[in-house]
């Protein structure tokens, strides 16, 4: 299998970001990785078969990217304005210096998938409803989208607010909603099972995003899966496999 490994600076992070890209050619798809995880979860959690069929016949290129997490949204001695401001530089890592990797790397091609299993479901959806020009498809497995609830802390202000899907798509309106009406796709995906609602909050969660979603008329799709689809990577990896082949 085609596989590289790059490492690329990621200003205001304090180490560069390793970016591991599976495939020959194909529309580009960016995997984020769960809580704090790193480029090669992916591969070390079994994922890869999932892909597998869209990588040998050049349906897609897969780009794994490492998370920040830790010095974002897991810091919880930060309060959730600093953690907000934080991930700010996350979300230019991956819009500056990973999208014109990926725009080297794949010249010619463009709207580019995003998606990730639990913590990195909240990166690729917001992702699309804030940068669709670039990621117009979202895929989300697992997801909780209200940053507000992870062991938050502190005043709120602007960065808080807009990093947090759960709070600004109620105020989304206009021109920039119509555009994200005609742009943006997210797919909600949740089990009921093991750790869907407890402790990560991921189903409920799933279900307020997908109602916000619908009141403002995003196209999007709510994806229930039974009782025994637990928050677990064998279960994203049934997923995926069964979800991405219909966007490329």
């Amino acid at each position: 299998m085609n596989r590289t490994h790059v490492d690329l600076e990621a200003p205001g992070l304090g180490r560069s970001g390793a970016v591991i890209r599976y495939g020959h050619w194909g529309r580009p798809v960016i995997w984020f990785p769960s809580e704090a995880g790193r480029a090669w979860d992916f591969e070390n959690n079994g994922m890869l078969e999932a892909v597998e069929p869209l990588l040998a016949a050049g349906r897609i290129k897969l780009y794994c990217v490492d998370a920040y997490d830790e010095q974002t949204w897991s810091d919880r001695w930060l309060s959730l304005e600093e953690r907000a401001h934080r991930h700010g530089n996350y979300e230019r890592w991956i819009t500056g210096p990973v999208a014109a990797w990926i725009g080297q790397d794949s010249p010619g091609t463009t709207d580019a998938i995003v998606a990730g299993a639990s913590l990195g479901a909240y990166h690729a959806l917001h992702l699309t409803l804030t940068r669709a020009d670039l990621f117009p498809v979202a895929l989300c497995f697992s997801g909780n989208y209200d940053p507000s609830t992870w062991s938050a802390w502190g005043e709120r202000g602007d960065a808080a607010y807009f990093t947090n899907p759960t709070d600004y798509v109620t105020g989304l309106g206009g021109p920039h909603l119509d555009w994200l009406r005609s742009r943006a796709y997210p797919v909600l995906v949740v089990g009921q099972g093991a750790w869907e609602t407890h402790p990560t909050g991921a189903l409920p969660s799933t279900h307020r995003m997908a109602g916000l979603l619908a009141d403002k008329g995003i196209p999007h799709e709510l994806d229930v899966w039974g009782h025994d689809v637990a928050h677990d990577w064998p279960w994203w990896k049934k997923q995926l496999a069964h979800h991405l082949p219909r966007f490329c």
